[in-house]
């Protein structure tokens, strides 16, 4: 037999309902992200307060450990990512004894960071190929092209310094996204400034940026899948691009 329910009754249940399905006052709300800071001139060619990737930092220094560094690279995740997306033009470095130090994310600043705290001790490339720049205006948008150069610059300035025997071939920040995009042209001006960087002896300035485009100057999806970072065969493309230079330089 059913028996009906008092008014009473209902509400109970209404009122329970409502408690289990809103959160307890208890309940820890989400913490929100913390809006970036503003940037400044001064951020992108100082090192950062800390490093970024620690463990890929240990990783580095026990690379040093391990022996001899010939051709060095220092980047962000298109340079970090080519010893698997693009294994067979990478494997071509092997008679240079080279060292892959860098990392994904990073800003020149972070570079910075790196740079100047052991990773360029007890070794002596006879290269290092540096390519930095786009997470800077990819991060945050108020950065400016002549601030993105500064931190360039500075990489290339510590490099010298603490590697005086060391040339340094400085690659152009490749293209991203799609021709008419703000970012690719921030890079073209990024690039027209660090271009003067070139002494013709011991920095040499090399870009390489149209061998990724088509005819449109839009990036295929077989060299960078998703606009920005190279698939295998735009790593060849970049290695067939930059041998010229470097195997001169490694000389």
């Amino acid at each position: 037999m059913k028996f009906p329910l008092s008014s009473l009754t209902r509400l109970a249940i209404v009122a329970s309902a409502i408690a289990f399905a809103s959160p307890s006052a208890n309940a820890q709300a989400p913490t929100p992200k913390p809006t970036p800071l503003p940037r400044t001139p001064e951020i992108a060619c100082n090192p950062a307060a800390s490093v970024r990737n620690p463990a890929r930092h240990e990783q580095f220094l026990n690379r040093i450990k391990q022996g001899e560094v010939g051709l060095l690279f220092l980047g962000d995740s298109i340079t970090d990512f080519w010893p698997k997306a693009g294994e067979w033009s990478w494997l071509k470095f092997a008679p240079y004894k080279p060292a892959d130090f860098a990392v994904s994310g990073e800003r020149t600043e972070d570079v910075l960071w790196r740079i100047t705290n052991g990773e360029l001790e007890g070794i002596h490339p006879k290269v290092t190929v540096i390519m930095i720049g786009t997470n800077n205006i990819g991060h945050y948008q108020d950065e400016k092209p002549e601030w993105v150069a500064a931190g360039v610059q500075k990489i290339v300035e510590t490099v010298h310094q603490k590697l005086p025997d060391t040339k340094v071939l400085l690659l152009g920040v490749f293209p991203r996204a799609t021709s008419n995009s703000p970012v690719r042209q921030k890079i073209a001006a990024i690039n027209q400034i660090i271009r003067k960087l070139d002494d013709g002896k011991k920095t040499r300035y090399l870009d390489i940026g149209k061998v990724f485009l088509d005819a449109q100057d839009e990036i295929p999806k077989d060299v960078m899948s998703d606009g920005l970072h190279p698939c295998a065969h735009g790593y060849g493309l970049w290695y067939d691009a930059m041998n010229p230079l470097l195997t001169e330089m490694l000389k």
